[in-house]
């Protein structure tokens, strides 16, 4: 199970940390989901998730203290959530927090912080961040390039020209993301993320020549730091009595942290042009992904024209 370490949060959303007595170091959060208790205020705690983040915003605060609610029953009821040693509560809006809830806090140690963002505006920056923090992630061996805004990931055995292919593709306009390793996390049930481990981030290995730089040859306009993965290529070394699909009646996939990525098998001969075919891979993708198919539309051809004979015999 990933997990992040609250100093990260604290640091990204900008939170005022109200208890700094409490040493927040070796503390983490390991659910993306956030919790706002309210049925909690009102005693209600079957089911309750204690690994959640807790937020109290303007209804919480309202129902605190505009609801004559005595400081007694305020108490008994955060003494009760604190008991079950939460992540942190976190208070919107600037809400402030009474002595008493701080000493409270303290005693019970659970680390108490503010944010100046709206609550739903901060819940939703909280979740898409721990989203992507906490995503099941795997290591992919291959090359991830952003071409006309999809995610080309490349694949195949050491060698066949994964890196010459990228390299070109660079040279042709298009992004670097990552080269040799491709570290992938699932941040939703739809997407998937690319990156470059930090070691190798830019750079790409050519044998013969060495490692490149691309970020200092060719310009900031040549890398990204992030890319959804949209389309997988395997390369291959060509086999002369293998079938190979030529006509793409049916979609091939691979699975990826158990989504499926549309998947093309591309034999290499000499004097084929990769990069020029992973262009037209990623812009055929597109176009089907716009409602229009290329194979399809050859078919209704061939079928109208057979259909056309047929009248006129």
């Amino acid at each position: 199970m990933y997990s992040v370490d609250l100093t990260q949060l604290v640091k990204q959303m900008n939170l005022v940390n109200l208890t700094p007595e409490i040493d927040l170091k070796g503390r983490k959060v390991t659910k993306p989901e956030i919790n706002r208790p309210a049925l909690q205020l009102a005693g209600f705690f079957n089911d309750f998730d204690k690994e959640r983040i807790q937020l109290i915003g303007n209804v919480e605060y309202s129902f605190m203290y505009q609801n004559k609610m005595t400081s007694e029953e305020r108490h008994a009821c955060f003494s009760r959530l604190m008991d079950f040693g939460v992540p942190c509560i976190i208070f919107c809006r600037n809400l402030e927090v009474s002595p008493g809830m701080r000493k409270l806090a303290l005693e019970k140690n659970v680390p108490l912080f503010n944010s100046n963002m709206e609550t739903t505006a901060l819940v939703a920056e909280l979740v898409r961040w721990l989203k992507v923090q906490l995503a099941p992630r795997i290591s992919i061996h291959g090359v991830l390039v952003d071409v006309f805004g999809q995610g080309v990931l490349i694949m195949g055995e050491s060698g066949i020209g994964k890196s010459e292919a990228a390299l070109e593709l660079i040279k042709r306009g298009h992004r670097l993301v990552s080269d040799d390793v491709v570290e992938i996390k699932r941040v939703s049930e739809e997407t998937l993320i690319g990156t470059a481990p930090e070691v190798t981030k830019y750079m790409i290995e050519l044998r013969g020549i060495g490692i490149i730089d691309i970020k200092t040859l060719y310009g900031v306009q040549s890398v990204r730091e992030t890319q959804s993965i949209d389309l997988a290529i395997i390369l291959e070394e060509w086999v002369k009595d293998k079938e190979y699909d030529r006509l793409g009646l049916e979609e091939n996939y691979t699975e990826i942290l158990g989504k499926k990525v549309v998947c093309h098998n591309i034999p290499i001969r000499p004097g084929r042009n990769l990069a020029i075919i992973c262009e037209a891979a990623a812009i055929n993708y597109r176009q089907k992904q716009m409602g229009y198919n290329a194979t399809e539309e050859l078919y209704r051809r061939v079928t109208q024209n057979l259909s056309k004979n047929k009248e006129e015999e």
